[in-house]
């Protein structure tokens, strides 16, 4: 059998909703004993049905299959590109299935995006800084991180009901609404999420938890590379838009 190596190995195992309490409340201990425990199926399945359930839920709605039209619209038209009305029709059509297809992509999202995550953390912090973790330490890790997003699933969901929109109120723009929406920092502070922002300080101490390393630089880094994204995502539109 492999010895897994973990910053406290004598960390007692937590039950399912003990941890899941625990990221939100207590992550430090929550995720050593994630550490040494890395038992990720029932966290996985859980995160995946609260936030399929939530986004089912909302698209079995008129408001909320508008809400994603009006966002896709949006969206385009952000990147320079302006929606014909035959493409618009389509997209109206294609609606009527988003709650059919709100669980397949929320499952692909959670399965590939906590791949990718454990991957490239695996990649740079056993590979590149010497680490002793084994893969599925990492990937427990990420997947408990999880449990941010689907928490604040169920806060995001009834808002976007009741604003009847898509459009991120918990982005840095929503908190300066003064800003030209068509300028460099408006679209820049509205690719910065403030739950993106928590789920990266949750990820970063699990990770320092895990390799025993200060969060402080961790988080850090993936704040910088999170800021990187959303420079080159405000700068691709504005320049799309010729504004």
């Amino acid at each position: 059998m492999t010895h897994i190596q973990t910053a406290d190995s004598a960390a007692p195992a937590k039950s399912l909703p003990a941890r899941f309490a625990g990221i939100l409340f207590a992550p430090r201990a929550t995720y050593a004993a994630v550490a040494a425990h890395p038992r990720w199926l029932g966290m996985f399945l859980t995160v995946f049905v609260i936030t399929a359930s939530a986004a089912t839920a909302l698209m079995s709605t008129e408001i909320g299959r508008n809400a994603l039209l009006d966002q896709q619209i949006a969206s385009q038209e952000s990147f320079g590109r302006k929606m014909t009305q035959d493409q618009i029709d389509r997209l109206e059509k294609i609606s009527a299935y988003y709650a059919y297809g709100a669980p397949v992509i929320q499952f692909v999202s959670l399965a590939v995006g906590g791949l990718v995550v454990a991957g490239i953390a695996f990649a740079v912090f056993n590979a590149m800084l010497g680490g002793d973790a084994a893969f599925r330490q990492v990937f427990a890790v990420a997947t408990h991180s999880g449990v941010v997003l689907a928490a604040m699933s169920l806060f995001t969901t009834p808002l976007a009901y009741a604003r009847e929109s898509l459009s991120g109120a918990t982005n840095l723009a929503a908190l300066l609404p003064f800003l030209d929406e068509s300028s460099f920092v408006a679209r820049l502070l509205g690719s910065i999420d403030l739950i993106l922002i928590w789920w990266l300080v949750s990820l970063a101490i699990g990770l320092g938890v895990l390799y025993r390393r200060r969060t402080a630089p961790i988080a850090t880094a993936l704040f910088a590379a999170y800021a990187a994204i959303a420079v080159v995502i405000a700068a691709v539109k504005t320049a799309s838009t010729g504004v």
